[in-house]
């Protein structure tokens, strides 16, 4: 992380962005920007418009609306100018299963007009002792580290990574990572769509949060998690809790918000977190209710999430 950018310079600009498929809006009005030189995750539940939104970027799918540019090019009509400067690692590939890692990455090479070299690439994505490997006696993980070579191997500007762990054991999860900070130090642009908030908060510059085709918050991970009133989420839940009781929570030390959609359950964004728990049982008790329920979260892009649309992103 820490790349620097490169005097303001966007790899990727998107005004207004519109796609729908029949009555659903899969994106709606999306703006982003993404510097040169730096890793950006598009984070969001399943279903969220990810994975639209990158293929619009690679030139895959037509937009209803919108202006973009990508590496200074319109993606739906410049297309054969720009591919040559993009990589692309899908959630799923085609690659011959009984070609060898060397045969798979120079068969690949020979598509583009520049290219790295076979070997480095290989070595790169940490599969010189596999080279002579066939692709079908590899491991899932390095399956995945195959598909970034050969998305590596035209030495593009920009590589997009949709969703590039999907499955993976947590072992495997950090090797890959390992590959994506090794892209990076190369610098070139790496847009990665991801609903693991541990993956986009570990490895990226900036992120983009996206739910119902819309980016709801976006900006470096530490900043966007500063940004959470108060920064610790309590979620609690009572037997009841009345108007008298939400206006008491209210009124603690540290509190900067309290929600309830249903007087039962309320979530508390604070300053702290345990040494509110004794304050919100005695509040509870002069209301005539009793504490069902406590769970206590940090600062994270969980809470963020929460804080802007009421629900997990898991959910």
């Amino acid at each position: 992380m820490g790349h620097p950018e490169k005097s303001g310079e966007s790899a990727v600009r998107v005004r207004g962005l519109r796609k729908a498929y029949g009555p659903v809006e899969a994106v709606r009005g999306l703006d982003l920007d993404i510097p040169v030189g730096q890793i950006c995750a598009l984070l969001g539940p399943n279903g969220a418009g990810k994975t639209t939104t990158v293929e619009i970027l690679e030139g895959y799918r037509s937009r209803d609306a919108g202006e973009i540019e990508v590496l200074g090019c319109d993606p739906s009509s410049e297309r054969a100018r720009l591919k040559p400067q993009i990589g692309i690692v899908f959630q799923s590939t085609g690659v011959e299963p009984y070609l060898t890692v060397r045969e798979t990455v120079t068969m690949y090479a020979s598509l583009y007009p520049r290219r790295r070299g076979v070997e480095e690439v290989i070595e790169l994505v940490g599969l010189d002792d596999k080279r002579d490997e066939r692709v079908v006696r590899l491991s899932g993980g390095q399956q995945r580290r195959l598909e970034m070579a050969v998305a590596l191997v035209g030495d593009p500007d920009l590589l997009f990574l949709d969703e590039p762990t999907t499955g993976f054991d947590p072992a495997a999860r950090r090797e890959a990572w390992e590959v994506v900070r090794s892209l990076a130090g190369l610098g070139k642009t790496i847009v990665l769509t991801t609903h693991y908030m541990d993956e986009a908060d570990t490895l990226c510059d900036r992120l983009a949060i996206i739910d119902h085709g819309r980016i709801i918050a976006a900006g470096k991970p530490q900043e966007l998690k500063s940004s959470i009133p108060g920064g610790y989420l309590l979620r609690l839940r009572f037997d009841k809790a009345p108007e008298e009781l939400l206006g008491q929570l209210r009124e603690l030390p540290g509190v900067s918000e309290v929600r309830s959609a249903d007087h039962v359950a309320a979530d508390i964004y604070a300053d702290r977190g345990g040494p509110l728990i004794a304050p919100i049982v005695n509040a509870a008790q002069a209301a005539g209710a009793e504490v069902r329920d406590v769970h206590i979260a940090e600062p994270s892009l969980e809470t963020l999430f929460l804080h802007h649309t009421g629900r997990s992103l898991r959910d």
